[in-house]
């Protein structure tokens, strides 16, 4: 295989650009596949909790997305090591994109179907290891096949397709807001459609013939602890991620009970107003987003991108403190989404260039998206732990702030990286 910052042949250099652009241009579609179907379901799993039963709402969706983070942890490591060692027709990635969509789509449709508790904590569980399934192989084509002066641009346009997709998300959920099921099954059949698709546009190579590297249960298990005293980058990079993540999750959790609780919203209003949040902060954040990424290729420099979208993150947190109504939670809306801009451009691109060992991009890369799945676990539970004693949602705002500051500067450690 060659290396991806190795130049391309003379004889198929207008191949190897064509493939190039093409991939560039469709990556943001396969992103969005693995964040649309998380966010919508993550819209319409709080209404649903809340119709089955309102008095234990916040208690519910913390456990949901508990549950669903787990399968989610589990998935981004174990199908990264597979995918390493996947030989086929259709390369190493592609299978397992396929299946995860295939997997995820399933999950969406059992939601739509779930009337009780514990009928949404499964359908959670299938979604999350559905969609990590695709996203962990996805992720690692950006080590495999894009050349290291075009990662800023490619973590530039996989931000876009990831954010938007975060975003939108909930803006589509809300057009089925009384026909769920609907909106479950639509949202699949879009996933699976667009998965189709990228496979088909960016073939990957017949790697059958490459060695399989050795599988051992034990050494994979081991394998997951990467050791920070060994690889202080890739230990400094997950944390990074782990807290800003955090910090903003559980602010995201619990947003439409926020607008209810905090704001003082009714259900219906509240349900309406949350996609519009998200919208509101849409330019801000392709602006940001397509200037930081080649603007850090063009310095090359990661450190201090992700470190100002950390703290712009932390400064919108505190927002709804000072202003607690609807204009402050859009103004809140809006700014986070211009430091996620800014930190997403450039994130994916940083941590592709502290992985450990080459033979192993989508299990050190499946270890550092737990950093963003383990949020979705902890972050909703220290929530509801702020909220009950606190007895305030407004706590959860000053809380997140700390969290999210604390994750900006843990990227100053890193010295693998400018």
């Amino acid at each position: 295989m060659t290396e991806p910052t190795d130049p391309p042949p003379p004889s198929v250099p207008a191949a190897i650009d064509r493939g190039m652009r093409r991939l560039l241009s469709s990556v943001p579609f396969a992103t969005a596949t693995v964040h649309l179907g998380i966010s919508v379901s993550g819209y319409f799993l709080a209404l649903q909790i809340q119709a089955i039963d309102a008095d234990a709402k916040v208690g519910n969706l913390a456990l949901v997305h508990a549950v669903g983070s787990v399968a989610a942890m589990i998935a981004q490591p174990l199908i990264g090591v597979l995918s390493d060692r996947t030989r086929t027709r259709a390369g190493a990635r592609t299978p397992w994109i396929l299946t995860g969509a295939v997997i995820g789509s399933a999950g969406l449709i059992t939601a739509g179907l779930s009337t009780t508790i514990a009928m949404l904590v499964v359908a959670a569980m299938i979604i999350q290891f559905g969609f990590n399934t695709l996203g962990g192989p996805l992720s690692a084509i950006l080590p495999d096949r894009v050349p290291t002066r075009l990662r800023g641009r490619y973590s530039t346009l996989a931000g876009i397709g990831s954010i938007s997709a975060a975003i939108l998300g909930p803006i589509l959920a809300s057009l089925f807001v009384d026909r769920i099921p609907l909106g479950y099954s639509t949202t699949a059949g879009v996933i699976v459609l667009i998965a189709v698709l990228f496979v088909l546009l960016n073939p990957d190579f017949d790697n059958r013939a490459l060695p399989r590297p050795h599988f051992s249960t034990r050494a994979f298990l081991v394998d997951l602890w990467v050791d920070p005293r060994r690889y202080p980058d890739f230990g400094w990079a997950f944390l990074g991620r782990l807290l800003i993540f955090g910090g903003y999750f559980m602010v995201l959790t619990y947003l439409l009970y926020l607008m209810q609780g905090y704001v003082g919203l009714g259900v219906d209003e509240a349900a309406q107003l949350v996609p519009l949040i998200g919208a509101a902060g849409m330019p801000g954040f392709l602006l940001a987003i397509v200037i930081s990424g080649p603007l850090s290729d063009r310095i090359g420099r990661r450190k201090p991108l992700v470190l100002v979208g950390g703290l712009i993150v932390a400064a919108a947190l505190l927002i709804p403190l000072a202003v607690p109504t609807v204009a402050g939670m859009f103004a809140f809306g809006i700014v986070a989404t211009i430091g996620f801009g800014v930190f997403t451009a450039v994130d994916v691109a940083l941590i592709s260039e502290v992985l450990p060992a080459k033979d192993d991009f989508a299990k050190d890369l499946g270890i550092l998206n737990i950093a963003v799945a383990l949020p979705s676990v902890l972050a909703p539970a220290l929530a509801a732990a702020v909220v009950t004693v606190s007895g305030s949602y407004g706590a959860v705002f000053a809380t997140a702030s700390v969290i999210t500051v604390a994750g900006a500067l843990a990227v100053l450690p890193i010295k693998g990286v400018r």
